[in-house]
């Protein structure tokens, strides 16, 4: 059975972004380094801002990461008893856009599933550096099939369940998630569901990652974007309260 190291998921962020708190660690020394060096008061209250925003940043971010990844429910799937709740899953499809490193985990839980995994990475489309870092430290798992988001090679009506998990917001405008949320409802059986899992661009993640929460898309956006497809939810509800689950299915 494969196990997650106790700080695998935050020091994943780290090599994810490590430009990032490259340059916090910079501000952190320069600034740590005016504090002691200046003599006008301006200049140390200034070296002192710069200081406590970068000690947030680093701080809050990981340890942030740190309870989502690492001490949350989220890879103990305690969560997924509610998510699953009346429905029977035989055939399932786990969709990653070049980042999987849980597929594994979850084929050793459902073992009697058969699964479907698809890889919608496009490194045209997708261009920024982490997921790129991401991809090569965690390459797709044996099994995994290269699909575009908008065009699945799997036969109408065949899955149980669509998992969309930390991934689809790398779609980055509402056409191309309203495009992948349609293949869902052309490969949902009835009565299946989508389960999808993301960061919200609201206060939350602002707060535990300032201007990277743009990364993430609203609540609001979510909704148009599955709305248009003619798909509702039925359920949702925290995975601490930096990640959202949304239960969706046909009407």
């Amino acid at each position: 059975m494969s196990t997650r190291g106790k700080y695998q998921g935050m020091f994943a962020i780290v090599q994810f972004n490590w430009p990032f708190y490259l340059v916090a660690a910079l501000v952190l020394l320069a600034s740590m380094s005016g504090i002691f060096a200046f003599s006008q008061p301006v200049l140390k209250f200034g070296c002192s801002i710069a200081l406590l925003l970068a000690l947030y940043f680093v701080f809050i971010s990981l340890g942030v990461s740190h309870v989502v990844y690492d001490r949350s429910d989220l890879y103990r799937w305690g969560w997924l008893d509610r998510a699953l709740r009346g429905i029977e899953m035989r055939h399932a499809v786990f969709c990653q856009t070049g980042l999987d490193e849980v597929s594994v985990a979850l084929r050793e839980k459902y073992p009697h599933v058969q699964w479907h995994m698809l890889d919608h990475f496009d490194e045209n489309r997708m261009t920024e550096a982490s997921i790129h870092r991401a991809r090569a430290l965690f390459p797709p798992p044996p099994g995994t099939v290269p699909a575009p988001y908008n065009g699945w090679p799997l036969p109408s009506g065949s899955a149980d369940v669509v998992f969309g998990l930390l991934a689809i917001h790398e779609l980055r405008t509402e056409a191309e998630r309203s495009a992948w949320f349609g293949e869902c409802a052309r490969c949902l059986r009835e009565g299946g569901r989508v389960i999808l899992v993301e960061h919200l661009r609201d206060v939350a993640n602002f707060g535990a990652f300032g201007p990277a929460f743009l990364h993430f898309h609203s609540k609001s956006s979510w909704r148009k974007s599955w709305n248009s497809i003619g798909l509702r939810c039925i359920d949702e509800f925290r995975i601490t309260p930096f990640l959202q689950v949304f239960i969706l299915a046909i009407p």
